[in-house]
């Protein structure tokens, strides 16, 4: 019996273990074919819009997963208006490729869900959510993570809801033990953003070293920079 040919998908790309674990997900599944990673970045800058990491360490994870990266670049600040423009040509230029899936990271957040699936309605494209636990279920989400070999590093935090000093803290066991009990331990609330540089996601890990901190707008931010080809 020939095999049902698997609905190829791009897989929405922050740099973060969520996205990571999502692609994670999917590949054991085998029911898609992931085909890239759909990353959204600043227009001047060239580094990811929430976390903040560099466009090399992404190229990076590119390599390691075997998947090229389809950056979207944004303006800051960027219009609601325009970022859904963007958004719905990568849609029509995926579909143009035999592409009518895209994969995201998210967990619980109802609204969020709603709006990517009204925005997908009728395109010819569909939402798929791989990892969606619901709300009390990420710390069981965070521990198989992270017993999986997942390996990440907090890039950003929105002190308004974490202490600052978590910025630039290794994602692990300790971590989440440390974390205040309002905080959601994988950050779905936007308290901290992360970037992930090992994992069964990975043909091998990424190379990168530590710059400082620093607060960028309403952020904290710890800088990464990649260390590839260095000796």
């Amino acid at each position: 019996m020939a095999r049902t040919a698997r609905h190829r998908a791009l897989i929405s790309w922050s740099s973060g273990k969520d996205s990571a674990w999502a692609l994670q997900v999917v590949r054991e599944r085998g029911d898609l074919e992931p085909v890239g990673l759909l990353t959204t970045c600043d227009e001047a800058s060239g580094r990811v819009s929430m976390q903040g990491v560099r466009r090399e360490l992404v190229e990076a994870q590119s390599a390691a997963t075997g998947l090229p990266v389809w950056w979207v670049a944004l303006p800051w600040p960027c219009p609601n208006e325009e970022y859904e423009r963007r958004m719905a040509g990568v849609v029509e230029e995926a579909l143009a490729h035999d592409i009518d899936r895209m994969v995201f990271g998210d967990l619980f957040l109802e609204d969020v869900r709603a709006y990517r699936v009204g925005k997908l309605r009728g395109s010819g494209a569909e939402p798929v959510f791989p990892i969606w636990c619901g709300r009390g279920g990420t710390l069981e989400v965070a521990r198989r993570m992270i017993s999986s070999g997942l390996r990440a590093v907090v890039t950003s935090v929105d002190p308004s809801q974490l202490d600052s000093s978590f910025a630039g803290r290794e994602f692990g066991s300790d971590f989440l033990a440390e974390l205040p009990p309002d905080v959601d331990p994988l950050g779905e609330r936007g308290e901290f953003h992360t970037f992930c540089y090992a994992g069964p996601m990975f043909d091998d890990p990424i190379r990168f070293g530590r710059g400082g901190v620093s607060e960028v707008g309403a952020f904290t931010r710890a800088d990464l920079i990649s260390t590839a080809g260095s000796e």
